[in-house]
């Protein structure tokens, strides 16, 4: 007699970032989305890559803590130049003066993931990359400001539409992690919770 199959589990993405639901979406065709309600403040004293790990490690335990039957994946990410967090701007303004302050310098992103299985068993990683910004005017960046409105993303920039023309050079292990959500890894993690990709 052959025992009957486990059931896949559901994946809930523990995010509000319409960015991360595009990438999931790339390697699963159904999952849900559930924005947890988490304050995102830095704690005192508290570097980039920590920040980033706790608050999607809080992300995902904050949904897995109503969706036990679930994989939830959670995610953050902080984006920083010279020492300095770049929080998402929120206006034009405020965009051009971050890029500003960054200009010709590298731009940091600590992208962070964590999932949580059924039972609460959990992976988490944090991928770092570097980018290189070119040495721009005001002229131009408030050219790309008006043109790319990045007003809801951490540096002020999205890198996979015009942003790219901002940087020199890039240094990562995983193109996806400057969108929000670091593919590579993740894929491998879901397998580990018994969720297929191929």
């Amino acid at each position: 007699m052959s025992l009957p199959a486990r059931a896949t589990p559901p994946v809930v993405l523990a995010s509000g970032s319409t960015y991360r639901r595009d990438l999931l979406g790339r390697i699963l065709a159904g999952f849900e989305v559930v924005v947890p309600a988490v304050d995102e403040s830095a704690l005192p004293l508290e570097l980039p890559p920590a920040l980033a790990g706790r608050l999607a490690a809080l992300k995902a335990n904050r949904v897995a803590a109503d969706r036990p039957d679930a994989v939830v994946i959670g995610s953050d990410q902080v984006a920083e130049c010279a020492g300095i967090v770049l929080g998402k701007p929120g206006s034009e303004a405020r965009a051009v003066d971050q890029l500003r302050r960054c200009a010709g310098h590298p731009v940091i992103l600590h992208t962070a993931v964590c999932v949580v299985g059924p039972g609460g068993a959990s992976r988490s990683h944090i991928d770092r990359t570097t980018l290189q910004m070119r040495p721009l005017d005001d002229a131009a960046l408030r050219a790309y400001v008006s043109r790319d409105r990045p007003l809801d993303c951490a540096g002020a920039f999205r890198f996979e539409t015009l942003g790219a023309a901002l940087f020199s050079a890039v240094q990562t292990s995983d193109p996806t992690a400057i969108q929000g959500l670091p593919l590579l890894w993740l894929c491998a993690a879901l397998g580990d919770f018994g969720i297929r990709i191929l």
